[in-house]
């Protein structure tokens, strides 16, 4: 580790590795969200048996397993957090990890061929989605320490734009892999449409190793890791920030419906764009513009040049298109706006991401009611939800990634930025036990959480959790740590 620096430069502009940390994600992104996006199409529509025949999963079980697979990534954080701020360091935890990403992908690729292996589809799901847990989950915690370990208090005022543009990266990838990926399944079948992502994972892997002479690195803390992170300053951090990880899980237990619930929902829905031609008035030579529209009601056939309609899944690619629209909207707009009359702080951003996100799950529970009458409600609807979603995104995620990483010491970043990802295990685990239930119930005849029920279930518990943040969040005490300096302000 001697030929790497181990401690950040003194300079006031960008750190040098960044880049490659930015470009890295973007790559990885679209590898996880790729695979990620066509799980419960996948399962629900796609799956076989060893024969060759159909053998899909019903619905309720196809959400249990894709909310299961989602909490087994954010419970391996802790520990690639552990073994890199303990034993390795972050830097050879994440290109480890990353070959271990790599195979599932493989393994995920070869369902299309199972007997190549002599192994169920059903098996192969299991290894291939249990080693891209493993892999995916245990470098999260490594990279985000990782973009903060590049600052020092120099250019510490640049740490909120660079987790910004970090995740503009995340969403940059995912936009293009959540277009892409549904097409891939739908024409050529899972093995390309599994076997892509893999291939990016490769390259995203490889980007980061070109950077590791300009990365900063942190070495492992060794036995005073423990002693850091279960001694006093340690506890207190801990203590401090449970809580708030255990509201924003009710967060991630809806938000990573867009996934699973969101998009069964969308089958029900008119999916029609258009493309249509509009003349535009000009002083010289006629012209045209291509437009591309959803289909708000019907459209006469003059000026129409095709119509094409969206896959269910492919619906998700506009929260990635909205973070990258919103994050600078949010940053140089709404933020400044709103410190004319409060002080915008991090708790104060995330308590309005809450009770927004309340308010953007009341129109998937509107949009199921019209369903379960019998309509087939336009896909606007459920685009107008993502936009309210995804504004809670930016509030919530985004600032809870920050903040988490300036409230942890030194020697522990990586397990607190592990700490919060659990979140995410315990909001999704909260919403497969709730869908393994609705499926027993369903073996038994019973309609429990049927329709239009089951999203206002999830958003009554939203709306309860936001009104107890808003109550603990007055009484948070907490204090600021960056590299080369353990000791700030309380925020």
């Amino acid at each position: 580790m001697a030929k790497f620096a181990t401690s950040p430069p003194d300079i006031t502009h960008m750190p040098p590795g960044i880049p490659y940390i930015v470009g890295n994600e973007a790559a990885e992104r679209f590898s996880f969200y790729g695979m990620r996006t066509i799980l419960v199409i996948f399962m629900t529509n796609y799956l076989l048996d060893m024969t060759g025949s159909p053998a899909p999963m019903d619905e309720p079980t196809a959400r249990a397993w894709y909310h299961e697979f989602v909490s087994a990534v954010y419970f391996f954080p802790i520990l690639g957090a552990v073994v890199a701020d303990w034993l390795l360091g972050k830097y050879p935890t994440i290109i480890g990890l990353s070959l271990v990403y790599c195979l599932g992908h493989f393994v995920l690729a070869l369902m299309e061929a199972p007997q190549w292996v002599g192994l169920e589809p059903r098996t192969l799901l299991v290894i291939g989605l249990a080693l891209i847990a493993v892999g995916s989950g245990g470098i999260k915690p490594c990279v985000s320490a990782h973009v903060g370990d590049q600052f020092s208090t120099r250019n510490q005022h640049l740490l909120s734009q660079v987790y910004g543009w970090f995740y503009f990266s995340i969403n940059l990838g995912s936009t293009i892999s959540t277009l892409l990926t549904p097409k891939l399944l739908e024409l050529y079948g899972p093995g390309w449409a599994f076997g892509v992502p893999g291939i990016l994972m490769v390259i995203a892997t490889f980007f980061f190793w070109l950077g590791r002479h300009t990365f900063v690195h942190i070495p492992a803390a060794g036995n005073s890791f423990w002693k850091e992170t279960f001694g006093r300053k340690g506890r207190r951090t801990i203590a401090n920030l449970i809580p708030l990880y255990v509201f924003v899980a009710m967060f991630w237990a809806l938000f990573d419906q867009t996934g699973s619930s969101w998009v069964l929902q969308a089958n029900d829905m008119e999916r029609t764009v258009v493309a249509y031609e509009t003349p535009v008035s000009a002083d010289g030579p006629a012209l045209s513009v291509r437009v591309l529209s959803l289909l708000l009601s019907p459209v006469g056939e003059e000026g129409t040049i095709e119509r094409f309609e969206l896959l269910p899944s492919q619906l998700q690619a506009v929260n990635p298109i909205l973070v990258m629209l919103l994050i600078p909207v949010f940053s140089y707009g709404v933020y400044p706006l709103l410190g004319r009359f409060f002080e915008v702080t991090p708790l104060r951003r995330i308590g309005i991401g809450l009770f927004l996100t309340a308010i953007a799950s009341v129109v998937p529970s509107l949009i199921q009611t019209w369903i379960d009458a019998g309509g087939r409600p336009p896909m606007n609807w459920q685009v107008f939800a993502y936009v309210l979603l995804t504004a809670a995104e930016v509030l919530v995620s985004i600032t809870a990634l920050e903040f988490s990483y300036t409230q942890a010491p030194k020697k522990m970043k990586s397990f607190i930025m592990g700490l919060f990802m659990l979140s995410v295990t315990l909001g999704n685990m909260f919403v497969a036990q709730v869908n393994e239930y609705i499926s027993e119930m369903q073996k038994q005849g019973s309609r429990y959480l049927d329709g239009a029920n089951y999203f206002w279930f999830f958003t009554i518990c939203m709306a309860l959790t936001a009104v107890a943040f808003l109550i603990w969040s007055q009484f948070y005490k907490g204090q600021t740590f960056v590299q080369g300096d353990d000791s700030g302000p309380t925020p």
